[in-house]
């Protein structure tokens, strides 16, 4: 393997890594959240948050890609002074849109969202702003070919994030309880506190990053100054990052939006339609979108990481014509992938109320959110594939094939959920059918899209059959070895968690040292892919000491 390759799968693993960390993170703090403010509060959290999210796609999200696909290809170049003013442009950018759509949501926050979600809403506005700057910089080291700043940045941003939810929200409930407010306004004060803990993440991050900006200030100037490349005119640099920006911006609001759309229609039909609650209803959207959702979406931070990582090689490689490198590289990253998607859908099935009461012990939600658990995992192949197709057609230039493709897949989905609401008593599982085939329209599209524009040569086999039937026996060997170890320290421990807390963690152990072995022995994963995992060198030699490679 080129050592170009191996550093991009290096990089790519340590933003992986540093997602996963995230997300562990954001898991752990949600079930004590969750706890302090109980579904209700979650099914207000999540639908203010869904239209943060959306606003903020529109203003500062895409930016990240943007700016690392842009600033790649002039420092493929050498033209270090106009990737220079091309951060210094972005910057203004995102302030300008950042500050319109804070504007925009904390002032129409009441024609977005209904009742208690409002105030939580107002919440998110400021934030929008303040994330501008921070997806400029973490763009900006990642078209440097370096993730360690954007994935500490990451964790500072996620353990600040989770001290600040939990114990906000601990103080505005009890505030609310001591002023004598009814449960639902209880909810509405725990669900700010959340809020401020997003925002509180986002601020460490963006003041974190500037700092590891300043410590490479005089490395950037000495590169700056003995540039001689002709300097780019400031309208022209607008103009590029407006072209590049709006079709990524598109395709990432698209592609995003589902959930939004979901949560409204949901929200609007079940009330208005049914007639059942709003509190009700709020409180089921909040089982689906802050329980089983959040768990399913935990494993796709790889994705997102490795699509994060890819977008600039894809770019140089394909502008260069490499397509053979190309094409490798796409095939690389898809192995790499299937890897970790596969067996992390078989486990979430396998495991779906343990890990579930692990996370979120109310038990009044528990099956309820299992069985939505077990419906969603199938989404996480989907997902992952798909956010990695939609960063590899970017970065070979097809900026809108996914912006058609999330528009076909998105009228598929919202016909057929809205038929589902309407005509059925489904409830919250009409919105995990719609998220799945939302999710396989997707990646089907795309890889389409893909084949159209490069031949990519893909081993079936290896990439889909090994996995998946290597998947298929872990998950049954993690169920077995669950149930059977709940029964025999049932009978020795009388707490019920506790319980369930040892079987999980050693069904979980199981599961990864019979996949490593299926995967090994049936030549699923080669040592020279080991090699470029992180830590793949104590891997290779931790299974040649086992004997398993």
């Amino acid at each position: 393997m080129s050592e170009k390759k191996k550093s991009m799968l290096v990089q790519g693993g340590i933003l992986a890594t540093a997602g996963m960390i995230s997300r562990v993170i954001g898991l752990l703090y949600t079930s004590p959240l969750t706890a302090i403010i109980g579904d209700e509060g979650n099914g207000y959290y999540s639908t203010a948050y869904y239209i943060y999210t959306i606003v903020l796609l529109i203003s500062s999200y895409s930016i990240p890609s943007a700016m690392s696909k842009i600033i790649s290809q002039r420092l493929a170049v050498h033209e270090y002074r106009n990737a220079q003013r091309i951060f210094h442009c972005a910057l203004i950018y995102v302030c300008v849109v950042g500050g319109i759509g804070s504007l925009f949501v904390f002032f129409g926050a009441g024609f977005l969202v209904d009742g208690y979600s409002i105030p939580v809403l107002r919440v998110f506005a400021p934030i929008i702003f303040i994330f501008g700057p921070l997806g400029v910089l973490r763009g900006y080291f990642q078209a440097h070919r370096t993730m360690i700043p954007t994935s500490v940045s990451q964790l500072v941003e996620q353990f600040l994030n989770a001290f600040v939810s939990v114990g906000a929200a601990a103080i505005l409930v009890s505030i609310a309880v001591k002023n004598g407010s009814d449960e639902s306004k209880r909810a509405m004060y725990g669900a700010i506190g959340s809020a401020l803990g997003t925002g509180s993440g986002v601020v460490i991050a963006l003041l974190f990053m500037f700092f590891v900006y300043n410590l490479n200030k005089d490395m950037i100037h000495r590169k700056v100054i003995h540039d001689r490349h002709k300097d780019m005119e400031y309208g022209e640099i607008f103009k590029l990052i407006i072209m590049i920006v709006t079709p990524i911006i598109l395709s990432t609001f698209i592609y995003n939006y589902s959930t939004t759309l979901n949560s409204t229609l949901f929200s609007k039909i079940m009330t208005y339609y049914k007639g059942i609650p709003h509190n009700e209803v709020v409180t089921r959207f909040g089982v689906y979108s802050r329980k089983a959702l959040v768990i399913s979406n935990f494993p796709i931070a790889i994705a997102s990481a490795a699509a994060a990582t890819i977008m600039p090689s894809i770019s140089t490689y394909y502008a260069q014509r490499k397509l053979d490198v190309t094409a490798s590289l796409i095939a690389r990253v898809n192995r790499m992938i299937m890897m970790i998607a596969i067996p992390s859908a078989a486990g979430l099935f396998a495991l779906s109320q343990p890990i579930i009461m692990l996370l979120f012990p109310q038990k009044s939600t528990l099956p309820e959110a299992a069985m939505l658990m077990q419906i969603l995992a199938i989404t996480v192949i989907f997902y992952s594939l798909s956010t990695v197709s939609n960063a590899i057609l970017q970065g070979i230039g097809k900026v809108n094939a996914p912006v058609i493709n999330a528009a076909i897949a998105l009228v598929v989905q919202t016909i057929l959920l809205v038929a589902l609401l309407m005509f059925t008593d489904l409830s919250n599982i009409a919105l995990a059918i719609a998220t799945i085939v939302y999710s396989f329209l997707m990646c089907v599209l795309n890889e389409l899209s893909i084949g159209r524009a490069i031949r990519v040569k893909q081993d079936i086999k290896r990439l889909y059959v090994i996995p998946f039937i290597s998947s298929a026996i872990m998950g049954l060997s993690a169920f077995l070895v669950y149930e059977l170890l709940a029964f025999l320290i049932g009978k020795v421990l009388q707490r019920e968690y506790f319980v369930n807390l040892i079987s999980v963690a050693i069904a979980i152990f199981v599961a990864v040292i019979v996949y490593a072995v299926l995967m090994v022995k049936t030549k699923g994963v080669t040592k020279e892919e080991l090699l470029s995992f992180p830590k793949g060198s104590k891997i290779v030699g931790l299974l040649t000491k086992c004997r398993l490679l």
